[in-house]
């Protein structure tokens, strides 16, 4: 596949081969998808741990300060993957290995450079703030670099059809994470949790250089902006939009209800753990594979992108009812403190995650279609309720409330992201040779 230039190009594409070159075309999907789902598992299983050591080990409103920094670093892993990686996934999946790896020397130094900037950013804020806030801040900044970059290989395992080096690479820091809580629990502060967060991450992004050899080069950013802003600057605002709605609810939810609030709609995302690292990380194996399928087959695009969110909502719903059934003595076992708190979420919680996930799948295919205006679009609305649907149950209603307007948003944004891609499909069909630029 040969870079595109501009958003949308379409080039042409023949048919999937007939017989056993498609069933070996299956077995590769399959394969890609099976790591995809691997490294998934081993990064739920890490957020998961990290959340569950932090809860029982500082209490709800401790906790309620660390979920605070977790989601600012969300938001600025939506900007590092906006302008760095979420191109290089669209662009550079499948390519010759020359050309991919000239690019990934210059997505990962542009993730860098965002966490270097970001980083330097938050630390002299946190020093400013000071008080419980402050500390976690400053510590975030010295981590983000790290942690930036190890999601940068990532994206490039995967768009390189590798993602058994995405997998080991997340075990990497599964590994590291062990002993490093164990000495952030003796010191018994969120700031020491951070460091030890952002620490085992950089040991992965080192170990990442290894494994690809290749060297970020943060002074190859620019000439990758360039590049590359077509489609990088709309899906930053989009990425943006997600993890900034996200981040407005939760300072939101803690000023309406205070910041114990806050830990337990985050005590509620740990209980679908897996759900939500799948959807966080989903463009690292679904927007590759969606771009094969375009160029193999691209009538079969819309049939793979609703099996993909069809699939994840009803896996949703199931481990959600599978919650439901959990003794309070095994939730307190989990979450200690927290778990009366969050309990209480888990139905609209699950609803909000299965809505996602089912938006996810058209997300998706509107990225392989490089439809990066129709998929904006589509973002910005589905954040817009979400924030107002967060803030507004808020108030009208405390955390429950809050919860509950989620759920209602992520179904009407699911929605909008299903009839944006109908367009952007027809819209292929009839003239796949032309700029695809309709809004």
């Amino acid at each position: 596949m040969t870079p595109m230039t501009t958003e949308g190009e379409k080039l042409t594409t023949p048919q999937a081969p007939a017989g056993p070159g498609r069933r070996t075309a299956r077995r590769a999907m399959a394969g890609r998808l099976s790591w995809g789902l691997a490294d998934q598992a081993a990064s739920s299983l890490s957020n998961f741990a990290v959340g569950i050591y932090v809860a029982r080990s500082l209490g709800l409103t401790a906790f309620g300060v660390f979920s605070l920094a977790w989601v600012t670093y969300g938001v600025v892993l939506s900007v590092s993957r906006g302008l760095a990686t979420d191109p290089l996934v669209v662009r550079f999946s499948g390519v010759p290995e020359a050309s991919w790896r000239g690019a990934v020397a210059r997505s990962s130094g542009a993730a860098l450079g965002v966490g270097a900037a970001v980083g330097a950013a938050s630390l002299v804020a946190g020093l400013a703030v000071g008080g419980s806030v402050g500390p976690a801040f400053a510590c975030l900044g010295v981590v983000l670099p790290g942690l930036l970059l190890q999601d940068a290989w990532r994206y490039a395992f995967f768009a390189a059809g590798t993602g058994r080096k995405a997998f080991v690479n997340d075990l990497v820091w599964g590994i590291a994470l062990v002993p490093a809580m164990v000495v952030a629990a003796r010191v018994g502060s969120v700031a020491a949790f951070v460091l030890a967060w952002g620490a085992s991450a950089a040991v992965a992004a080192a170990y990442g250089c290894f494994q690809s050899g290749i060297r970020p080069r943060v002074a190859g950013a620019r000439e990758w902006l360039r590049e590359h802003r077509d489609l990088g600057y709309r899906y930053l605002v989009e990425n943006t939009c997600v993890s900034g709605a996200s981040q407005l609810r939760a300072y939101g939810l803690g000023a309406i209800a205070g910041v114990g609030a806050v830990g337990a709609v985050r005590g509620a995302e740990l209980l679908l753990g897996p759900f939500l690292a799948l959807l966080m990380g989903l463009s690292l194996v679904t927007v590759a594979e969606a771009a094969r399928v375009l160029r193999r087959a691209p009538h079969r695009l819309g049939t793979f992108c609703l099996v993909l969110g069809g699939g994840q909502a009803a896996a949703a719903l199931l481990w959600g009812g599978a919650l439901l059934l959990l003794p309070d003595r095994a939730g307190e076992l989990v979450l200690g403190g927290v778990w009366h708190s969050a309990s209480q979420l888990i139905v609209p919680a699950t609803l909000g995650v299965a809505g996602a996930g089912l938006g996810t799948g058209a997300a998706a295919g509107l990225r392989a279609l490089a439809a990066a205006r129709r998929s904006l679009r589509s973002q910005l609305f589905a954040s817009a309720c979400y924030a107002g649907g967060g803030l507004g149950g808020a108030a009208l209603a405390g955390t429950v409330g809050s919860a509950w307007g989620v759920a209602a948003a992520t179904a009407c944004g699911s929605a909008v992201w299903w009839l944006q891609l109908r367009s952007a499909l027809r819209e292929h069909h009839q003239h796949p040779l032309r700029e695809a630029r309709t809004p």
